[in-house]
């Protein structure tokens, strides 16, 4: 199969061309500069410089994951403009791209989030919950529209609104398991918050799937069938390090040091389960937070 993969070089891209590259697939990668076109990469400069469309031709998938990370640094006015940005003017140039092609690739797999629902305490958000309010909200209801305002052929779309996505190849989780290693470790806030979280193995997993089976289309949450409160996650995480839970860190020290990012990255509570995937069948390798951590942790 012929595959085109923007966002190659961060956690769940790279995972996937690997992957699919040692299976004999052609992957073919978009690139920014001050990378270079070759064989296996093609160049784009969203929003000015649109990808070669000879070479899109004859494309069997395109999974799209560009985006700034929405963890580095405080949210300045400028940053959140290249947070979203770099999602939403990708999106539209590559469905502009796309809509251009004699051939359209069979699916389109876009990257959304969770924070699509927004702050929703104990509420079990499907993917037929309305969104939600404030910046990422609005960030993930724009990214998805982009997608699909550009489908004018009979492209599948599919988008992945994704959790906390587990790994130590990057990510959060090695960062949130250091204060643990130092026995530092323990909620944050009152911790009755609600993680939605998933291994990248089964992100993978699940895009893979998506790509072969039909009924995979529209929002999809991936998550794991068991998000957990960030005071579960904190013990859970310590006994598998052997380590205690003691350390509460108050809401007032993280908004002093992160600003408006702590109350959207780590005090929004969104519970959210995996209602299509469990309707489609699909097979979750960690659906139990303490099997994945043991998984990663402790091999």
């Amino acid at each position: 199969m012929k595959f085109l993969v923007s966002g190659a070089k961060g956690l769940i891209g790279a995972s996937l061309v690997s992957a699919w590259r040692s299976q004999g697939h052609h992957v073919l990668a978009l690139v920014r500069p001050p990378g270079q076109s070759s064989p296996n990469t093609i160049l784009w400069d969203p929003p000015h410089q649109a990808p070669d469309l000879q070479r899109m031709e004859g494309l069997d998938a395109v999974v799209h994951l560009s985006g700034a990370p929405i963890a580095r640094g405080r949210w300045t006015p400028a940053r959140k403009e290249v947070i979203r940005s770099s999602r939403i003017d990708s999106t539209r140039l590559l469905a502009h791209t796309l809509s251009r092609l004699k051939t359209p690739p069979k699916v389109w797999i876009n990257a959304s989030a969770v924070g699509f629902y927004g702050d929703r305490g104990q509420e079990i958000l499907t993917e037929k919950s309305a969104p939600g309010h404030g910046f990422l909200s609005d960030v993930c209801k724009a990214w998805e529209a982009s997608a699909d305002l550009g489908n004018k052929k009979a492209t599948r779309i599919v988008h992945l609104r994704t959790g906390i996505v587990l790994s130590l190849q990057g990510g959060t989780l090695p960062l949130m398991k250091l204060p643990f290693q130092w026995g530092l470790g323990g909620p944050l806030g009152s911790g009755h918050q609600y993680i939605s979280w998933i291994t990248l193995e089964d992100v993978c997993g699940i895009i893979r799937q998506a790509v072969m089976d039909t009924r995979f289309h529209g929002p999809i949450n991936v998550v794991s069938p068991a998000p957990v409160t960030n005071l579960e996650f904190s013990k859970t995480l310590a006994a598998t390090l052997h380590r205690p839970c003691l350390v509460r860190v108050p809401a007032s020290v993280a908004r002093f040091v992160l600003g408006e990012m702590a109350d959207a990255l780590l005090f929004s509570s969104i519970r959210a389960k995996p209602a299509a995937l469990e309707q489609w069948g699909y097979r979750f390798l960690f659906p139990d937070l303490s099997h994945a951590l043991q998984h990663l942790l402790r091999p």
